[in-house]
């Protein structure tokens, strides 16, 4: 039978490069974004053997999660690949500068969000005693960085949950899976510096910084390994870092 992975954040990034990865290889896939367009770019992208639902919502409003994941048809409740992909960085700032709306976005998307959508979808998956959810953390949940305080919480906050649900949900026969990447090149810092593309770009100059593909295929290793096998918790950077802010640039 095949399996159904629900993706979220799939509209850019390492969401987008996983749906385009479980796709070639023949999952059938719940795109999640706010962006109804992307979504359907992306859908018109894949081979048309693979089948796909999409749901338009924001991870961090509870009530569209809820209504959007209670609305999927009988044949597509049995999810089997939960991957909480949508997060945000917004600013960076010291502490006594921060912008409390950038902070409310980054708790509310990457720990709220994250789990809303689990709340939803859990579950289901402890009735049927099977499933498996990546969580997608960064380094930034494993060492704080200056001017990245609210972030850094944030993602250690993942690293936590990603914990927790290991502790609930292993008796289930349920998998979880946290995976921190490093600098991976992204919208990533577009967002975090509010749309200057000339200031993100800087971010990855002077190295090879990771590609959402090379997440996705750590992702796909990870759903596949054998049913004996649980991959608990990776870092991943790219060749040239070694830290969270060391990387050495030509």
């Amino acid at each position: 039978m095949t399996r159904i992975a629900f993706i979220t954040g799939a509209t850019s990034g390492i969401g987008r490069a996983t749906a385009i990865k479980f796709a070639e290889n023949g999952y059938n896939l719940i795109l999640c974004g706010r962006r109804a367009e992307k979504l359907e770019e992306l859908k018109n992208s894949l081979p048309e053997t693979v089948k796909t639902h999409s749901l338009v919502f924001d991870v961090r409003n509870r009530q569209e999660v809820e209504l959007q994941i209670n609305s999927l048809p009988n044949e597509w409740k049995n999810i089997d690949i939960l991957v909480n992909s949508a997060g945000n960085a917004h600013g960076l700032s010291s502490i006594d500068n921060g912008d409390i709306e950038d902070w409310d976005a980054m708790i509310d998307g990457n720990v709220k969000g994250l789990l809303y959508v689990s709340r939803a979808i859990i579950p289901q998956m402890v009735e049927k005693k099977k499933g498996h959810i990546i969580n997608l953390s960064s380094v930034a949940g494993k060492q704080t960085y200056a001017n990245g305080t609210v972030y850094c919480a944030s993602k250690k906050a993942v690293e936590a949950i990603s914990e927790g649900m290991r502790l609930d949900l292993t008796q289930h026969g349920i998998k979880i899976t946290n995976i921190a990447p490093g600098a991976v090149e992204t919208e990533f810092s577009e967002v975090r510096f509010k749309g200057d593309k000339e200031k993100a770009q800087k971010v990855y100059e002077g190295y090879e910084p990771l590609l959402p593909q090379d997440i996705a295929d750590l992702i796909f290793y990870t759903i596949n390994a054998p049913d004996r096998v649980t991959i608990a918790d990776v870092t991943i950077y790219s060749k040239s870092q070694s830290a969270p802010t060391m990387i050495y640039k030509k």
